[in-house]
């Protein structure tokens, strides 16, 4: 695992995901959240239907089309000879199209315009890469994320690993802040998410895109009841 990687997954990547719960607050407020047991069967629930089986392959596509983008038009592409831009800005538009709600939309989007950002003022600089970011807007996550992992060396296991270990993390630290549980608990249950997370991982990378799914009505309904909750401390 190298450097890269624990720095693109930390907690302390500034593009804000410690301010969305993805639905778990209303999971937590429901009472359908209220212990370490329960915690873990929600976010096994998430990884599986939603990350792992569409923002992940989805992640990794692109990833492979930056890649292949970066190989044909070397250090000195401009935005408009990209050879691959009609498929990024279809894989960003399907990211988008597959957040059920609005609250999950905006979520994808603002975190993915922050990573986009902090590409262009952290990450060794590309010709192309502000006008791609332009191009593809709204920005969301997983395209950004994969630009991320490109400019950052990272392999597309690890990319995926990555991305799947951010959002379990966030949720361990919605638990710890919302239901909550001790630091101690949620870091037994990261522990016991980490086999399923290395599966998702290497699935992510050989899924065809024919089989990718984020089918999860009961997150979707979530969701939405959080959009009208009385009292919350999350955007999401």
């Amino acid at each position: 695992m190298s450097a890269r990687l624990l720095q693109l997954a930390s907690p302390a990547l500034p593009i804000g995901g410690y301010s969305y719960s993805g639905g778990l607050e209303w999971g937590i407020d429901s009472g359908r959240v209220h212990d370490e047991t329960t915690a873990r069967e929600w976010i096994e629930d998430a990884v599986s239907l939603s990350v792992a089986g569409f923002e992940a392959p989805l992640m990794v596509a692109a990833l492979r089309l930056l890649r292949s983008q970066d190989c044909e038009d070397g250090e000195a592409g401009r935005a408009n000879e990209l050879p691959h831009l009609d498929e990024l800005v279809r894989l960003n538009e399907h990211s988008l199209a597959g957040r059920e709600t609005s609250e999950l939309r905006q979520e994808s989007i603002q975190m993915g315009y922050s990573l986009g950002r902090w590409v262009l003022a952290v990450c060794p600089a590309r010709p192309a890469d502000e006008a791609l970011c332009a191009r593809l807007q709204p920005l969301g996550l997983p395209v950004a994320w994969a630009l991320a992992s490109l400019r950052l060396g990272l392999e597309e296991r690890e990319a995926a690993l990555g991305l799947l270990w951010s959002f379990a993390e966030n949720q361990a630290m919605v638990l710890m802040k919302a239901l909550p549980i001790g630091q101690i608990a949620a870091q037994r249950l990261l522990l016991a998410l980490g086999p399923r997370l290395e599966a998702a991982a290497a699935r992510a990378c050989r899924l065809d895109p024919a089989e990718w799914s984020n089918a999860s009505p009961a997150l979707a309904l979530a969701s939405m009841k959080h959009e009208t909750q009385y009292s919350r401390l999350f955007r999401s």
